[in-house]
């Protein structure tokens, strides 16, 4: 079964799989606005948001999707001032600092082990053996 859908970003239609509901065509002409905006941050690494945005005909909006993402860093002297979603400190790429990631890193962790030994627990408990009582029973032939 095919699943078919409009490209968000040119209208096309396309046999969509998975992700973004983006056609091949698009995603390769991003990823080559991508390497673009990457090699301009390399040559040019005081550049500002807007001024890259202008120069490399991007959106803002992409580049800090690509930010969020992880895809983009930018060093500790940038003017791009990038804080932490979780604590506010300053970061060079994503939403969270080190050690807020750790903290839900862990906390989800946590959270997996409960559930699995809940259900190890509840299997556990399904599977008791029955009372001897109960058992099944012979007649005398």
């Amino acid at each position: 079964m095919s699943n078919i859908k409009n490209c968000a970003r040119c209208g096309k239609m396309f046999n969509y799989i998975a992700g973004e509901v983006i056609c091949d065509v698009c995603k390769k002409e991003i990823e080559e606005k991508f390497q673009e905006v990457k090699k301009y941050i390399q040559e040019n690494p005081g550049s500002g948001l807007r001024q890259i945005s202008e120069e490399c005909d991007v959106a803002t909006k992409q580049l800090k999707k690509w930010i969020l993402e992880e895809r983009l860093m930018f060093t500790e002297n940038s003017p791009i001032q990038i804080t932490c979603e979780n604590c506010g400190a300053r970061i060079q790429t994503g939403r969270l600092c080190a050690k807020c990631k750790a903290t839900v890193t862990n906390a989800l962790n946590d959270t997996v082990k409960q559930r699995q030994q809940a259900l190890a627990a509840e299997i556990a408990k399904k599977q008791k053996p029955a009372d001897p009582k109960s058992g099944m029973k012979f007649l005398k032939t």
